[in-house]
């Protein structure tokens, strides 16, 4: 209590901006091998620590060599991350939402590609799309994939007589963990007799959670959106892309929205 008694303003201020920096650079190096990095860091420190409170002074001088010249080596291993960084310092990038805007643009883009492209075909797809409430019930019952998302790998998995084309494709954030899961049945009496099996467990899925699901018919190739038990038949692509947006990203305004169209021209050429 003392101590904090003796925090000034200024200190206060020193603690925020260093947590700050520290949190936006996690998020920086999350999903890259410099995470790895870190944990093994982390063990490190702890023997160290260890070895210090134990009195191994053997020890102790292995784990300073390995700090002095450790830094150096991890200058080396590390120059493309390094240079990422400093690249988007240079362009007011580093403490940015831009990177996280793109992932959600490119990852909405693709399913949407896949869509599109099993849609004109009439081939039939199921694809869920994680949230808040956990579907590990659900991945177990599929084959993992853990896979970065793209059309090709969306629409070749859907593809008729293929192993996984009967099960759907769950997707947490950026991955697509799995393939063939089997999912809950919606057992709803007011639900039209004209809708199939995909189609009821697209909407019996987004009863027991919060997911979202995008499916594609194989007698017309519509598609359809399901949420909170509701689905909309045959949704117009504007309109799913608006959805996607406002329930995958909630607080998504134009400029996300802009930015996507941007990165569809571009792929479209």
């Amino acid at each position: 209590m003392d101590y904090l008694a003796d925090l000034s303003i200024n200190d206060i201020i020193d603690i925020l901006i260093v947590s700050y920096v520290i949190y936006q650079l996690i998020l920086l190096v999350r999903g890259t091998r410099a995470i790895q990095l870190l944990k093994g860091i982390f063990v490190v420190l702890v023997v160290w620590a260890l070895s210090v409170l134990l009195s191994l002074n053997t020890l102790q001088w292995m784990i300073r060599q390995l700090f002095t010249y450790g830094v150096l080596a991890l200058v080396i291993i590390f120059q493309p991350e390094l240079r990422r960084a400093l690249d988007q310092l240079g362009r007011g990038k580093l403490f940015s939402r831009t990177t996280a805007d793109e992932d959600l643009n490119k990852r909405i883009g693709n399913v949407l590609a896949a869509v599109n492209y099993l849609a004109k075909r009439k081939i039939g797809a199921l694809i869920v799309f994680e949230r808040e409430t956990g579907l590990n019930d659900f991945v177990e019952s599929g084959v993992a994939i853990d896979s970065l998302i793209s059309s090709e790998l969306l629409s070749n998995l859907f593809i008729p007589n293929s192993p996984l084309h009967d099960g759907a494709v769950i997707i947490r954030r950026d991955r697509l963990v799995a393939a063939g899961c089997y999912l809950p049945l919606s057992e709803n009496p007011f639900i039209s007799k004209e809708l199939g099996t995909r189609h009821r467990a697209a909407i019996g899925v987004s009863e027991v959670s919060d997911a979202i699901s995008i499916v594609v018919s194989e007698e017309t190739g519509q598609i359809s959106l399901a949420i909170n038990g509701q689905i909309v038949r045959d949704i117009k692509e504007e309109s799913l892309i608006s959805k996607l947006f406002e329930e995958l990203k909630p607080k998504a305004g134009k400029k996300e929205k802009r930015s996507f169209w941007k990165w569809r021209l571009r792929r479209n050429g």
